[in-house]
């Protein structure tokens, strides 16, 4: 027996759900790609790729994933032997630094853990004691989706100024931008990197990245440098080298309209909407840690994020509890990752969400609850409906 029908909903931290109207852009015949059309709507989402970044600096698109996006970064800004550090906060900066060490780069992990996000007076000691400037980069994360940590960039950078330290300031925004806010320029950020299947709403395969004129100095002597990755190359005249050759047509009219809906939307609003339906899904989480066997895994209130949020489970599997909301009510939940792989399970909430997605995916979690007999508190649903009856205004 079971109440699952129709078109399977996916909960996880990417990729998200897509939009019919994104969906519906890419479905068209091939563009020519020495049109006018094609270079008009390549530079309309460079353009306003950079909005969302805010920053007035360049933006690149790769046909790529979001390791890809990370790979550009270090081609473009490092050489063998370089050194960078690297901000733990859970799995993704740590796996952008493992691929910087691959390269042959020497990589120091500044020690975090996967309960909370990265400290900034941390940052700025460990800087302050680098008196030869050997740190050629910092590498930081604003949402990580294996813990659900949220890092404070700006405070990151704030510390980075005050240590004094010339070091390039990295940061991944895979799972933040276009859902919460973010400052390139404003914060201090040298080279933002993203990707197309979370917040942008647009299917995997599209990765970009921001650089400021600081970064591009240092990319003129960086010795990692190769003829796809490389910034000089996409910044040749002909149209083509923006994609080093055939440009990923059908994903970019995807893309295209979902930046155009987050910009109708207005991005005040799509943060605004992220904030609810995050806190929404951290009341009904709160409710349920009463059994004393879900949880949060960010300890601290202020640092869990506002795109996803991973639940930690003691003395239950929560693969269990996985296979029951996909197989039996359709909702499919995020997976526990590296450290947390067989302890926990991850909501997520960015991207194309609204109120009954995420109320439906909570009450589906507690039918499984109760379904599998799985200690927690009652009511974790209806405490996500009175937070957005008392926030939402009429």
């Amino acid at each position: 027996m079971t109440v699952r029908a129709g078109r399977e909903f996916l909960a996880i931290p990417g990729p998200t759900t897509m939009p019919d109207e994104v969906l519906r852009a890419m479905h068209r015949p091939a563009l020519d790609i020495y049109s006018d059309q094609m270079i008009e709507l390549s530079d309309s989402l460079h353009r306003d790729l950079s909005k969302l970044f805010a920053t007035k600096s360049r933006s690149y698109v790769y046909i790529a994933n979001g390791h890809g996006a990370w790979e550009a970064v270090l081609t473009n800004v490092l050489s063998r032997g370089d050194k960078i550090l690297v901000l733990e906060s859970g799995r993704f900066a740590i796996g952008w630094g493992d691929a910087a060490a691959a390269m042959g780069v020497e990589v120091e992990v500044l020690k975090g853990d996967w309960r909370r996000a990265i400290r900034p007076a941390e940052v700025e000691a460990r800087l302050r004691q680098d008196k030869e400037h050997s740190i050629k980069a910092i590498l930081a994360v604003q949402v990580d989706t294996a813990s659900g940590a949220y890092n404070d960039i700006e405070a990151i950078g704030k510390a980075i100024r005050a240590a004094g330290h010339p070091a390039l300031f990295m940061v991944d925004a895979v799972a933040s931008l276009g859902c919460m806010p973010f400052e390139m320029d404003a914060w201090g950020i040298d080279v933002a990197m993203s990707g197309s299947q979370k917040g942008l709403m647009t299917p995997p395969g599209l990765g970009f990245v921001a650089a400021n004129d600081r970064a591009r100095k240092v990319h003129k002597t960086a010795g990692l440098r190769t003829p796809y990755w490389d910034w000089t190359e996409r910044e040749g005249s002909e149209h083509y080298r923006k994609y080093a050759g055939t440009a990923p047509v059908h994903l970019l009219f995807a893309l295209r309209q979902a930046v155009d809906m987050l910009f109708e939307e207005k991005l005040e609003n799509v943060f605004l909407r992220h904030r609810l339906l995050g806190e929404a899904v951290r009341r009904a989480v709160a409710v349920w840690a009463e059994g004393q066997v879900l949880g949060f895994n960010i300890a601290e209130a202020s640092e869990r994020s506002n795109t996803v949020t991973t639940v930690v489970m003691n003395g239950h599997d929560p693969v269990e509890l996985h296979k029951y909301c996909k197989e039996k009510c359709g909702v499919v939940l995020g997976v526990g990752i590296g450290d947390l792989q067989g302890q926990a399970f991850r909501i997520a909430h960015m991207g194309h969400v609204n109120a009954p997605m995420i109320l439906g995916t909570l009450g589906v979690i507690e039918v499984g609850l109760n379904a599998l007999q799985i200690p927690h508190g009652n009511g974790g649903t209806e405490a996500a409906i009175d937070w957005l009856g008392e926030s939402v205004s009429a």
